[in-house]
């Protein structure tokens, strides 16, 4: 271990190396020898990162047990930071189980990726010819604004880890995002879309009977300042309600708008959104 350049170099350096990362080696190389005794594990495969440990259960399989086993690295997944992907990013993580990522923010996160990167992840996460990711990238050379490559990026990588109908409710509730309208949306797809917006709640008295005027509720939710720049902004068309534009500042909001019996979506201009929240 001592003589491997990684170890010797960080051995050397000003903040040196901890037991832990010096350690670590040595139990990768002794489950990699387990794996050889009790499956048969032949290969270990990893990034660029793990050649010292893939090597070092190499070496100590053949000491050990006298067979030669096989290592396969190949280059680290990065973002335009030259940050890598994995589960030790904290909160900038994906993860390929729904329970950790939902279907819905594994597509944003595809759907975000830097312009500088996405021809590189269309030619490693997805399963496209050739000739097409020369199309989208391409077609994103000229007009990157359209985004056709992120979309899809994203929609092959969803479809491929969450399956198709997963991938289809995913890009529904990104389409409510952008003002798609709200026709035969599931609860679980909406919750992705409340998952990702500004919550607030509302008390259900409210809402019974005649119900609240859509200005009181648009100075609630915080999208207008006053209850005349409320009017102007409904004037204007600039206020939705549920995905419908609304212009009627008389419009009362009722226990009948509500949203899988719990929710309203109210919306400013183009993307600023803030979901009502109404328990029952």
């Amino acid at each position: 271990m001592l003589a491997k350049d990684s170890v010797r170099t960080r051995l050397k350096s000003d903040s040196g190396i901890s037991y832990t990362e010096f350690s670590y080696m040595l139990l990768q190389a002794y489950d990699f020898l387990h794996l050889r005794e009790k499956f048969g594990c032949e290969l270990q495969i990893g990034g660029t990162d793990q050649y010292g440990n893939i090597t070092a259960g190499c070496d100590l399989i053949r000491k050990k047990l006298g067979v030669t086993v096989w290592g396969l690295v190949f280059p680290l997944i990065a973002d335009a930071t030259g940050q890598k992907f994995g589960k030790s990013r904290g909160g900038g993580g994906v993860w390929l189980d729904p329970a950790k990522t939902s279907p819905y923010r594994f597509y944003q996160f595809f759907i975000n990726t830097e312009d500088s990167k996405v021809a590189e992840y269309l030619k490693k996460f997805t399963l496209l010819p050739r000739a097409e990711i020369g199309a989208l990238t391409a077609e994103h050379t000229r007009n990157p604004g359209a985004r056709a490559a992120q979309k899809a990026l994203a929609r092959e990588v969803t479809t491929l880890v969450h399956g198709q109908s997963a991938c289809d409710d995913a890009v529904r509730a990104s389409e409510i995002m952008f003002g798609g309208r709200l026709d035969g949306i599931t609860e679980d797809v909406f919750r992705d879309v409340v998952d990702e917006v500004p919550t607030k709640d509302l008390d259900k008295a409210k809402l019974t009977g005649k119900g609240t005027p859509i200005i009181d509720l648009l100075l609630h939710a915080g999208l207008c300042s006053s209850k005349g720049q409320a009017r102007k902004d409904l004037e204007a068309g600039g206020i939705y309600l549920n995905s419908v534009r609304l212009t009627d500042h008389a419009k009362a909001v009722t226990t009948g708008d509500l949203l899988f019996g719990k929710y309203l979506l109210l919306r400013k201009g183009k993307r600023t959104h803030v979901v009502l929240n109404v328990p029952g």
